[in-house]
């Protein structure tokens, strides 16, 4: 029955509480049919409209023969003598209302009675009965004229709906209210000589004022409720949403979206979810909707925008779970042009080599370009989309290495669901080797990071792994903050793609994060993973080669075997007083360990790291020389800012070597101890050609436009 009927969406959270609804598309508040009716509801319908209800076949010829009586008496009908089964045909039919129909609807009646349990009926009738206005069926008419779900509603609330719906073309809250007032007091005698009610309970239902105006319908999560308006039209959805946290979740995105406006920062969006259920608990698309502004009805929780470095972490546990790295396996951090594609870290420096887990606690960009370079762009962005990314569409090498710092476009909702699934430490996850997962969460949980204010209250709220991120151009802010029990995800910016002066993940959407988690129950830390042990090079993280003199036993992931043996480590010959690399094997010598990095590495490593033991040089190497800056292939334009002028940067692998620089093979100057020139090159081609006095040679070509 009522197939036909027009419903409004109707959206709940966990506790069925009522997050929002909209109307019907024929104008009505008819929500779709309830799965209970209120008690005293319930008690006052029946005594008013059919006292015999639970016991008549569908049909009451007592009340047939008294309605009968009373039109005779009256000399016009003013009882129709309709059961409540008679009354819920009337409604799914719509016919006229004439003797015939009258006949039709007795017929039917006892039809449905056989068909239906009593219960089954009330709830069919309640759900369709209007109660004035455009409201149609108790659920709706609690909540309009209520203000609530009606399960707390008083006798005298009860008694009112009941002869509402009675006929509510004629007497409604806006007219004729002192006969609705007197007919509610009638049937609150009737229940109270009826025994349902006591006396107390009846003189000060009588003394309670009649309900007002209607309320506006709940506006709760409104965009996940207008989500449901376009996904589910028409229907009741029951949702994840812990009521009372999502009250308090937009309290507080309210109240940080204003502070940020003030900046510029005009959107906001939260997704919290409950990592052992996999549902979001609070869901937050735009903050402060009562605020007049454009663009607040941007679902910005769904929006793809451009992830910033929100992805590093996903990037180091597949690099990990395949193989590539070890937890602490050292990647170079220099100056690096990837063809034509030349990142730089957040603060500018370079550190010449950093742990894998280091450059994810510091967010370094150079770094984990190299790692995404090792993996293969095609391959992350195919695991990106199987851990549910689906925003990740276009064709991979459209991405480049640029994916992991921003290149891509993904959604608040999509990233918060996907850290979720990987804390559950789900083995049909794409993402799931236990001992890359918990490396990758240990890395998250250290807060030391350049682009951060004042975390120092962090360690006082829980222990928590987190991430923040900042796209191009300062127009998304992130933060992604996980725990055992939560997920917590935070977006700022503003919905249009403008772009904030000074905005940053840290600055603005990380304070988010940290007040939402202070909302949260503490949920401890993640358990320590059974897996394999392996010695690993204490200095470059690899696993231990045969050089390797200082070891340590670390937890590695199932594909540890593919993981590259230490290439640092290595066995040299040096003169008996250590001095020289020996070349000539008649020479006395000794065969000795070193740590050896590559050129451009250990010139920014050994700024930072005094103690480097530098293993002597090979002066017969022609490789001892390396470019810092330009790099070879790059295109330069130099600002007339500036005169014209560039500088460039060189490094010997002999600390005390003298360098000659010569432009398209003219001579330019030499360079001790710090190698820097500035050179004012015309536009076109060149070529920059550094000789030391050992006579190691390199050369670059670059293009000045």
């Amino acid at each position: 029955m009522f197939n036909d009927v027009l419903y409004s969406t109707v959206v709940t959270a966990s506790d069925g509480k009522l997050l929002g609804a909209r109307v019907a598309d024929d104008g009505q508040w008819r929500f779709p049919p309830c799965d209970s009716v209120p008690e005293k509801f319930a008690k006052a319908l029946i005594e008013y409209e059919d006292r015999s209800f639970y016991s008549h076949f569908g049909v009451s010829m007592r009340g047939i023969g008294r309605a009968l009586i009373q039109n005779i008496s009256n000399g016009r009908v003013v009882s129709g003598g309709s059961t409540i089964s008679m009354q819920t045909i009337r409604l799914h039919r719509r016919g006229p209302r004439n003797l015939l129909e009258k006949i039709v609807e007795i017929f039917m009646a006892t039809r449905l009675e056989s068909r239906y349990s009593k219960d089954e009926i009330l709830k069919m009738y309640v759900s369709h009965a209007p109660f004035g206005g455009n409201v149609v069926g108790i659920d709706a008419a609690v909540w309009r004229y209520l203000g609530n779900d009606g399960n707390d509603m008083s006798w005298a609330e009860a008694a009112t709906l009941a002869v509402l719906q009675n006929a509510p073309a004629t007497i409604h809250l806006s007219k004729n209210r002192d006969k609705l007032q007197a007919k509610r007091n009638r049937l609150l005698k009737r229940l109270y000589e009826e025994g349902e009610i006591s006396e107390i309970e009846y003189e000060l239902s009588i003394e309670e004022p009649l309900i007002g105006q209607p309320f506006p319908m709940p506006s709760v999560a409104p965009h996940l409720v207008e989500h449901y308006h376009n996904k589910r039209h028409g229907q009741r959805t029951l949702t994840g949403i812990l009521y009372l946290l999502q009250k308090r979740v937009e309290e507080v995105a309210t109240s940080w979206r204003r502070e940020l406006a003030l900046y510029g920062i005009r959107d906001l969006a939260v997704v919290v979810a409950d990592v052992k259920s996999g549902a979001v608990i609070a869901y937050c698309g735009n903050a402060d909707m009562e605020t007049d502004r454009e663009g607040k009805w941007v679902d910005i929780a769904r929006s793809p925008r451009s992830s910033g470095s929100i992805l590093k972490p996903l990037l180091y546990c597949a690099a990990m779970q395949e193989g590539i790295i070890l937890d602490n396996t050292i990647l170079p951090d220099v100056p690096t042009d990837f063809g034509g594609f030349a990142p730089k870290n957040f603060d500018g420096s370079f550190s010449g080599i950093v742990s894998a887990n280091q450059s994810l606690a510091l967010s370094l960009n150079v770094p984990n370009v190299y790692l995404l370079k090792k993996l293969g762009v095609a391959h992350f962005a195919s695991m990106l989309q199987k851990c549910g990314l689906s925003t990740l569409s276009r064709p991979a090498h459209e991405y480049g290495l640029s994916l992991v710092l921003g290149g891509a476009e993904v959604s608040l909702l999509e990233v918060v669901n996907c850290y979720a699934k990987i804390s559950r430490f789900d083995s049909q996850f794409p993402l799931n080797d236990s001992v890359a997962i918990y490396s990758m969460f240990d890395a998250m949980r250290e807060v030391n990071r350049p682009d951060q204010l004042d975390y120092s209250r962090v360690s006082d709220i829980q222990n928590i792994a987190w991430k923040t991120g900042t796209s191009y151009g300062a127009r998304d802010g992130w933060a992604i903050g996980v725990t055992p029990g939560y997920v917590v995800g935070v977006w700022v910016g503003n919905a249009d793609g403008s772009g904030v002066a000074d905005l940053t993940g840290a600055r603005t959407a990380g304070p988010v994060m940290f007040d939402i988690f202070n909302l949260l129950p503490p949920s401890g830390w993640f358990s320590v993973p059974e897996g394999d042990e392996t010695s690993v090079c204490q200095y470059s993280g690899h696993k231990a080669g045969k050089y390797c003199k200082e070891t340590v036993v670390r937890k590695v992931p199932k594909n540890a075997s593919k993981s590259q043996p230490c290439p640092y480590c290595q066995e040299i010959p040096v003169s008996l007083d250590g001095k020289r690399r020996v070349i000539d094997c008649s020479e006395p010598m000794e065969m000795k360990s070193y740590f050896i990095l590559p050129l451009l590495q250990k010139h920014f490593f050994k700024q930072q790291h005094a103690d480097y033991i530098e293993p002597p040089v090979d002066e017969n190497s022609s490789d001892n020389i390396k470019f810092i800056y330009p790099y070879d292939g790059a295109v330069i334009s130099i600002p007339e800012s500036q005169g014209n002028v560039m500088i460039c940067k060189a490094t010997d692998a002999e600390p005390t070597a003298t360098l000659f620089w010569h432009l398209d093979n003219n001579f330019i100057e030499a360079t001790t101890d710090i190698h820097q020139i500035q050179i004012k090159p015309r536009p076109g081609a060149h070529r920059l050609t550094v000789i030391d006095n050992a006579d190691s040679e390199t050369s670059i070509e670059i293009l000045v436009k």
